[in-house]
This record gives structure tokens, C-alpha cells and sequence, in this order.
């Protein structure tokens, strides 16, 4: 990855699927939202199991300390 970035055809073998295969795969979880849908899931999870630590986000990529008293 640090040599190509997310090039399909720079997948290894042990990935266990051609390049465009994974592509293809990965265009249908796009188009049908899956990503999101884990993501929001994950985070239901986490946040009924009181596992989320609210007193960090990350905005554009940045770590920032949130705001939490008056």
C-alpha cells in the first residue's frame, strides 16, 4: 500500500480474489450503502456498550479535543 496506494491490481494473491473482482464487489457495497450501514452499526454498538469516547472526534483528518465543560 505505502508503494502503490489502493491500486485493484497491486491486491496479492492471498487476497483471495482477482482485481476486478474486488472492484466490482466493492462498487456493489458502495452503490447498496453497506459501508455506511456497518459504520452506523458499529457505532451502536459501541455506543450501547458505553465503548466510545466522546471526548475526541477527528475532523477532516485532524484530532481535536471536544469542548465538554462550561
Amino acid at each position: 500500500m505505502l508503494r502503490t496506494g489502493c491500486a485493484w491490481s497491486a491486491l496479492p494473491t492471498s487476497f483471495g480474489v482477482s482485481a476486478p473482482t474486488a472492484h466490482r464487489r466493492f462498487t456493489e457495497w458502495v452503490a447498496a450503502d453497506a459501508f455506511t450501514r456497518l459504520h452506523r452499526t458499529l457505532l451502536d454498538l459501541l455506543g450501547s456498550a458505553g465503548a466510545i469516547d466522546r471526548s475526541w472526534a477527528t475532523v477532516d483528518s485532524m484530532h481535536v479535543r471536544v469542548f465538554t465543560g462550561t
